[in-house]
């Protein structure tokens, strides 16, 4: 009789282990269901520009600090012009001569034409001043072309913000004598700013190109933003990302623009991504 009551006690909990089970899963499932928001987490990424000169030359101006808001189009640095005015005023007087010589050729060409038929002079005259005409000609183009060269360099003796941003890094200080190429600034810009993410294979197929998207910072901060960019390429996942699934699974990287940014985006920083899944639209 004993046993037929312990028997009976595990039936029944059996069943209350059954009951519980399917409650479980039964709130699992309402919660799942309820749940239309995949959360990724990300860093800020922010588009930097190294700023420099594309010839050489000693820095004479640098305007902005560390920190400065920058407007597309303002002046931002400039070198010693000297060198390359000089070079403009040798180049436009070598223009100038060559201008001069093919006047003088003009003229000897018209004399030699009309006594070269009398005899007066010979056709070996004629043909070589009409070769010396040809090539003054081509003096001239070429006295031209190296003209528009050196304005140009004098041109790029200056140069302005190609976008609104913010000065990240002042490299040199006005005085340093500074190769082509070598930046004296670190611009980050404004826009566009997008969060670098990643997400695992099985959710891949909830996402696509164009979905809007939540971007939430650690200080309450709230910006919308959509799916830019989806890697093709799958990849192990990276050491820095911050994810509930092993280490070993493979991940997609992808990149969220944000549409309305400002200063609360700050390159490297963590945020939170909300994707809403039931604003899927399939294409």
């Amino acid at each position: 009789m004993k046993r037929a009551f312990t028997l009976k006690r595990l039936i029944f909990l059996f069943i209350l282990l059954c009951i519980g089970f399917a409650l479980s899963m039964h709130f699992a499932t309402k919660t799942l269901t309820k749940s239309n928001t995949l959360t990724l987490y990300g860093n800020v990424d922010v588009r930097l520009v190294d700023l420099g000169f594309r010839v050489f030359g000693r820095v004479t101006a640098m305007p902005f600090e560390e920190g400065d808001f920058v407007p597309q189009g303002a002046f931002m640095g400039a070198i010693d012009q000297q060198p390359y005015l000089d070079q403009v005023r040798q180049a436009q007087a070598a223009v100038e001569a060559i201008k001069c010589a093919l006047i003088n050729d003009e003229r000897n060409m018209k004399r030699r034409e009309a006594i070269v038929g009398a005899g007066a002079v010979s056709d070996e005259e004629y043909q070589n001043a009409l070769t010396q005409k040809n090539i003054d000609e081509a003096n001239l183009k070429q006295a031209i072309a190296a003209l528009g060269v050196h304005q140009t360099n004098l041109y790029d003796t200056e140069f302005c913000a190609p976008a609104d941003g913010t000065i990240l890094t002042r490299v040199r200080e006005p005085g340093t004598v500074v190769n082509i190429g070598e930046p004296i600034y670190t611009l980050s810009l404004i826009s566009p700013i997008w969060i670098r993410a990643f997400i695992d294979e099985p959710s891949l197929g909830l996402i696509y190109p164009g979905m809007p998207a939540e971007i939430f910072t650690d200080s309450g901060g709230t910006y919308q933003g959509h799916i830019g960019f989806i890697s093709p390429v799958a990849e192990f996942t990276p050491k820095t990302v911050e994810t509930t699934q092993l280490r070993t699974d493979l991940v997609f990287r992808l990149r969220v623009i944000a549409d309305n940014p400002d200063q609360g985006l700050r390159q490297g920083m963590p945020v939170t991504v909300k994707l809403p899944l039931a604003k899927k639209e399939k294409t």
